[in-house]
C-alpha cells in the first residue's frame, strides 16, 4: 500500500483498532486480531514484521504486514519495507481514516524464490464517516535481500 498524504489513508476499526483520544497512533491490544485478517493476533502475525523480529517471507506477507502498519500507523516500519527509490521522505498517517478489512484479489511472483512479485487487493474504509474501497495492484521486489514495497496502480473510489 501506498497511501501517501494525497491519497487518503486507510484504517481499520473493529473497535480494537481505534486510536485512542490522547494519542495519534492506535491502541491495539498485543492479543487482538491481526488488521490483516488472517486468523491470528496481531503479536504473532504482522507485528513479529512491525518489530523487526522476522521480515516478509512472501511479497503477499509483506503487502499484509503494510497494511496492518496502516492499520496501527506503524510510520517507521512503512518507511523501512519501501523501496528507496520510491519511498517518501515523509510519511503522514490520516487520523480520520480507519481500515476495516483486507481482501487480496490475486498475486504473481512473490513466494520466497522469486525476486518481484505483484499483489492485488481490496481495503475496506472509513474515512470522515464516509465508507469507501480501495483497490490496487501493488509491486514488490527484493531489496537488500527483503521484500520491499515498490509502487502501486489503484484509486479509491466510494462504496456502493
Amino acid at each position: 500500500m501506498s497511501r501517501r498524504r494525497s491519497r487518503p489513508r486507510r484504517k481499520t476499526p473493529p473497535v480494537s483498532h481505534a486510536p485512542s483520544s490522547s494519542s495519534s497512533s492506535t491502541a491495539v491490544s498485543p492479543d487482538a486480531p491481526c488488521p490483516c485478517g488472517l486468523p491470528a493476533s496481531l503479536t504473532d502475525c504482522c507485528g513479529r514484521f512491525h518489530r523487526g523480529q522476522a521480515t516478509a517471507p512472501t511479497a503477499e506477507a509483506l503487502m499484509r504486514s503494510r497494511y496492518s502498519a496502516f492499520a496501527v500507523r506503524d510510520r517507521a516500519y512503512l518507511l523501512r519495507t519501501w523501496h528507496p527509490d520510491t519511498a517518501p521522505k515523509r510519511l503522514e498517517t490520516d487520523p480520520e481514516t480507519w481500515w476495516r478489512r483486507l481482501e487480496i484479489l490475486g498475486a504473481t511472483g512473490g513466494s520466497p524464490f522469486h525476486t518481484e512479485g505483484a499483489v492485488s487487493f481490496r481495503a475496506h474504509f472509513t474515512e470522515r464517516g464516509r465508507e469507501g474501497v480501495m483497490e490496487e495492484h501493488s509491486r514488490f521486489v527484493r531489496h537488500a535481500g527483503a521484500w520491499v514495497y515498490l509502487d502501486a496502480s489503484g484509486t479509491p473510489r466510494p462504496s456502493p
